[in-house]
């Protein structure tokens, strides 16, 4: 099975991480009468974005390949558990609940159905009119 191939722009077609987009205007605020002056303002967002571009850099440099073969291997046991052991275990468990089922459903009939029966023809006669 040869993987699609890597679209190096859009590199978050299905959006799963829209809510980690960190801008300056999302960490740092101030309020109307508190204001910096307009250079360290400026100078304040350069920094945070530098920063953050180059820590981003050096986590994905040193951090990104051993924790994609984690999740990697993470995901193959994921699925590995579920192919051999929980669809298994599931059907299993449906095989023997169908038997309960029947079993269940007998008995039900068997101790409860006269009852109501009973109690139906008891209460069949039963008329409600207005007075």
């Amino acid at each position: 099975m040869d993987p699609a191939p890597l679209d190096m722009f859009n590199r978050d077609p299905s959006s799963i991480n829209a809510h980690v987009q960190v801008g300056f205007e999302d960490v740092i605020a101030e309020p109307d009468g508190v204001h910096s002056p307009q250079c360290v303002w400026k100078l304040a967002n350069k920094c945070f974005t530098c920063s953050r571009d180059i820590a981003y850099t050096l986590f994905a440099l040193c951090y990104g390949v051993p924790y994609a073969f984690f999740w990697g291997c993470e995901f193959a046991y994921l699925s590995f558990l579920h192919i051999w052991v929980i669809t298994p275990c599931i059907s299993m468990y449906m095989i023997w609940l169908k038997s309960i089922k029947i079993i269940y459903g007998a008995c039900v009939r068997t101790c409860c159905d006269p009852c109501f029966e009973a109690c139906g023809r008891c209460f069949s006669d039963i008329r409600v009119t207005k007075a």
